[in-house]
């Protein structure tokens, strides 16, 4: 009872925040009821939806535009406090128009979008512990200068920068969490031999359509590692991983991931494997596609087939480059 009168209260307050911003940036009383939204507040005036994001904006504009459609709006316009310069690259890549405001105080700012840059390389230092990783039978990722060990695509292993010494080292484990209290009771244990015990127990549990806990984590790789050993299931000749557009905050975060795809004639294909309903897959693509500029060719969104709902097919026709939705069997 008292977590629903704090979000209730938590609700009202962003709606109060979202009124009062926007009759300040445009001058006049703002004569409009607020919407459920539980990102952040959002409201319909004169066919414009109105949308405040409070939490995770970077990874709002899948729902902002999923409400304004909802609502028969045909402009959006989107406010956030910080992640502006990622949402305002996103929405150049959408039909629908849609104006970003980076919110500072009570002011409206336009928001500039933020270019789509190449990622960070990851030290000599970091690289050097890949052959370690393979040795335990984990196959290295790097990603935004960070590398790590995936099995079937869940992460065991890291490579960090010890924040007291700054000595390199890997450690073992699924998130931070997981790998600080494997250092406490494991620290003795060989590296090597400490990750190829991860690793074989990982993939004793960890297979598509198996009911267990580890495969509930970061389920889009395990369906990315699958399509990378059978590539035909989407008409591919072959699939690999390549970074995403941002990097990943958290192991245990569901996101979208990408992959580069090839026909049998050559031809690229960027790949994006989601599982669940992801309202923001669709910027997601759309974004990643600016970061692969050697691909030329098609967009695959590859999910499960029960996933292919009515808002990820409508959000997927504002997108200004097409987009491919692949269905495939859980």
């Amino acid at each position: 009872m008292i977590g629903a009168e704090n979000t209730d209260r938590r609700s009202r307050l962003r709606a109060l925040k979202l009124q009062t911003l926007v009759r300040d940036h445009v001058g006049a009383p703002v004569a409009a009821t607020p919407g459920v939204f539980p990102l952040g507040a959002a409201f319909e005036l004169d066919a414009t939806a109105w949308v405040l994001l409070e939490e995770d904006p970077e990874r709002g504009l899948g729902p902002a535009l999923a409400w304004a459609i909802r609502n028969g709006a045909d402009h959006l316009e989107l406010l956030a406090d910080h992640g502006t310069g990622v949402l305002a690259r996103r929405a150049e890549q959408v039909r629908l128009p849609v104006d970003v405001w980076h919110v500072e105080g009570r002011a409206l700012l336009p928001a500039v979008a933020e270019p789509a840059a190449a990622p960070p390389s990851p030290s000599d230092a970091h690289v050097a512990l890949m052959p370690t990783m393979v040795a335990a039978g984990a196959i290295p990722v790097v990603e935004h200068g960070v590398v790590s060990g995936e099995v079937r695509g869940l992460e065991v292993c890291r490579v960090v920068d010890d924040p007291q010494t700054g000595a390199v080292r890997l450690e073992v484990g699924v998130g931070a969490h997981d790998r600080e209290a494997f250092a406490i009771v494991h620290g003795d244990v060989p590296t090597v031999e400490a990750l190829a015990g991860v690793v074989d127990a990982v993939k004793a549990h960890r297979s598509p359509g198996t009911p267990h806990p580890l495969n509930r984590l970061a389920p889009e790789r395990l369906l990315r590692w699958r399509l990378e050993q059978e590539p035909s299931l989407v008409g591919l000749a072959s699939v690999a991983p390549t970074q995403p557009p941002v990097p990943r905050r958290n192991v245990k975060d569901r996101t979208a991931c990408s992959a580069i795809g090839h026909r049998t004639d050559g031809t690229e294909v960027l790949v994006i494997c989601s599982v669940g309903v992801d309202l923001d897959l669709v910027p997601y693509a759309i974004d990643a596609r600016l970061h692969e500029p050697g691909v030329d060719g098609e967009v695959m969104v590859v999910l499960p087939s029960r996933d292919l709902v009515a808002v990820t097919l409508d959000l997927a026709a504002l997108a200004d480059q097409a987009l491919s939705l692949v269905g495939v069997s859980a």
